[in-house]
């Protein structure tokens, strides 16, 4: 584990008085994606509540299980092996943690890793509130390419040295929150603030194989293979395609493309409760593609741009769920 201490610096700015007295900015790496992935390793810049640095952690966890994408984050099992269990870092985690608001770059992703690893070990995380860089970004109007780190990062002009390692990706993100935060300031931007509910319990499902698997150099790699699921038909007719800066309306046919950090199937039930359309493939009448890789070539993607499908990110999808549009059934 690695700590050091950096000096505060104060601002004569006048700051909104609703705002959080302090923040803990996070990041963890894991063994996947899914429900029952681990936590790796993990790293906290507290800031205080302008946004400057207090103080950074950072640790590695051992999964007891298969490191996942090492291709990704370069932690192999001999790095892990001889690193702390979850259960003997919570409590200094939760320490940085407590009183804070969990600031992350898709926080709905580690905050639920962070609520699963403390449920396994029978206890509580003590964050209340979280905070996404990504829906702060949008809230700003930050004129980003996409939504990933590094272009959040170049926009402010911060060097990432080391991508996917959680003290450098913590670093990077305290960075570019920081003025974020000011620009929130000044503009009387109402910060994104969402609450985080604690797991109280937990069950494991059987653990996935350890050493080499199939699918990838070095270990398991994450696949969207389910079985398949038939889903009740949609209630309501299909609106039409979603508008940028609109609402979602039930009966949009709704499509979802690679990794998610939510599971795939719990979005859609999401969806499916919203009264949306879950669709298996992309065609002239998908009124929203969901993806957090809209770059990529997948096929869903490419048919999305040839029949100008409207994409959004998962970070987005959340936020338009809380608000979908009642329709009159059929």
């Amino acid at each position: 584990m690695l700590e050091d201490r950096t000096p505060t610096a104060s601002s004569a700015t006048e700051w909104p008085a609703a705002y959080p007295r302090g923040y803990a900015v996070v990041d963890v790496e894991t063994t996947g994606l899914a429900r029952d992935d681990r936590i790796i390793s993990a790293a906290v810049y507290r800031l205080d509540a302008r946004g400057e640095v207090e103080d950074h952690w950072y640790t590695l966890v051992n999964p007891e299980r298969d490191p996942g994408p090492v291709w990704i984050h370069g932690l192999t099992s001999a790095a892990l092996e001889g690193a702390p269990l979850f259960q003997d870092v919570a409590q200094e985690f939760a320490d940085r943690l407590d009183g804070r608001v969990l600031v992350a770059h898709n926080a709905v992703f580690d905050w639920q890793m962070i609520a699963r690893e403390y449920a396994r070990a029978k206890r509580e995380a003590p964050v209340r509130q979280r905070l996404c860089t990504i829906a702060l970004s949008k809230e700003l109007a930050l004129p980003l390419p996409n939504h990933k780190l590094e272009s959040l990062a170049a926009h402010f002009g911060v060097v990432q040295r080391r991508a996917h390692h959680a003290l450098d990706d913590a670093r990077v993100l305290a960075e570019a929150f920081r003025p974020s935060l000011r620009a929130a300031a000044a503009g009387g931007v109402r910060l994104p603030l969402h609450e985080c509910r604690p797991l109280t319990e937990w069950q494991d499902r059987p653990a996935p194989l350890i050493g080499r698997q199939a699918g990838g150099p070095g270990g398991h790699r994450p696949t969207s293979w389910r079985p398949a699921r038939k889903r009740p038909a949609c209630p309501y007719p299909n609106p039409g395609r979603y508008e940028d800066g609109e609402r979602l309306k039930q009966g949009m046919r709704i499509a979802f493309s690679g990794d998610t950090s939510v599971e795939r199937e719990l979005l859609e039930d999401r969806a499916t409760e919203a009264g949306l359309h879950v669709a298996t493939s992309i065609s002239r009448l998908t009124s929203l593609l969901v993806t957090n890789d809209p770059d990529s070539g997948t096929s869903k993607v490419v048919k999305a741009r040839q029949f100008g499908t409207p994409v959004v990110d998962e970070a987005a999808f959340g936020q338009l769920l809380r608000d979908v549009e009642p329709a009159a059934r059929r």
